[in-house]
């Protein structure tokens, strides 16, 4: 079995989503990113869009930012932290 990711989608005043994922994909200022169990440990600057979290069971979370963010990943933790983000399903 893959290991899972764990995931925390905040807002500077609110917990948005958190959980175990497989990947969690994300619009940065590089271009769109996929992360995986086993990532680099890494920081990049989040522009506005979708954020994808695909959950072990198959159905996805999708999150909307207006306003960008950042994202950082080390030891499968995932955090990213968005001005704001409205969870579209």
């Amino acid at each position: 079995m893959a290991r899972e990711l764990n995931v925390d989608l905040v807002a500077a005043d609110r917990k948005i989503w958190s959980g175990s994922a497989t990947m969690v994909v994300a619009k940065t200022a590089e271009g769109e990113i996929g992360l995986l169990s086993g990532h680099e440990p890494m920081l990049a600057i989040m522009v506005p869009g979708q954020i994808r979290i695909s959950l072990a069971e198959g159905q996805p979370v999708v999150a909307e930012t207006t306003q960008g963010g950042f994202l950082s990943i080390e030891s499968d933790t995932v955090t990213l932290v968005v001005r704001d983000a409205t969870l579209v399903s």
